[in-house]
């Protein structure tokens, strides 16, 4: 089993509070727009295997680090990563050939600051979109996702608020909220 922590659009910003989120996973997982490489040295230095793709905001520096598509397996579930993908129905025409080609049992990506999970039962696959981490854009509160993957299933999937959009977080960690099947 394995516990993954999920964050996209952090657009160079850095919470201090995400740390303890991560504290409990195995690996992090960031879908695009990181915005600068400090970002990705921060996350690289919390020792965790950080898998990550760059973002359409992501410059010459980060896309240097990144690829823009990553496709991997962990605990027997296929990933398909990339930073603009969409969702149901609406992916856009580049992510749709990703999915044919790959077709994952779990698909991320990022670039809406909407966070989304939902099954896509064309395609068999789980998507999902943690919304936005960083301080930067129209949402309104920034999250993360937190879950497992287990012989080949994700499990105890959670969404975790931050703060508000424009705000630095005060300290103290917010609630979890468990997602249920």
């Amino acid at each position: 089993m394995k516990r993954i922590l999920l964050l996209s659009d952090t657009h160079s910003f850095i919470d201090p509070l995400w740390a303890q989120y991560m504290e409990s996973c195995d690996e992090i997982w960031h879908a695009g727009d990181i915005g600068n490489e400090e970002v990705l040295d921060y996350l690289e230095s919390l020792n965790k295997p950080v898998r990550a793709v760059w973002g359409n905001i992501d410059d010459h520096k980060v896309r240097r680090r990144l690829p823009e598509i990553l496709s991997f397996e962990v605990e027997g579930l296929k990933i398909l990563m990339l930073h603009i993908g969409g969702y149901p129905d609406h992916y856009a025409a580049s992510a749709r050939l990703q999915i044919a080609q790959h077709s994952p049992g779990l698909f991320i990506c990022g670039h809406s600051h909407i966070l989304r999970v939902m099954n896509d039962k064309k395609y068999g696959m789980l998507v999902m979109n943690p919304g936005a981490a960083g301080i930067n854009g129209f949402h309104l509160v920034r999250t993360l996702l937190r879950f497992s993957i287990d012989s080949g299933k994700v499990k105890d999937a959670e969404v975790i608020e931050v703060g508000p959009r424009g705000k630095l977080s005060s300290g103290t960690p917010p609630p979890t909220r468990d997602m249920k099947d």
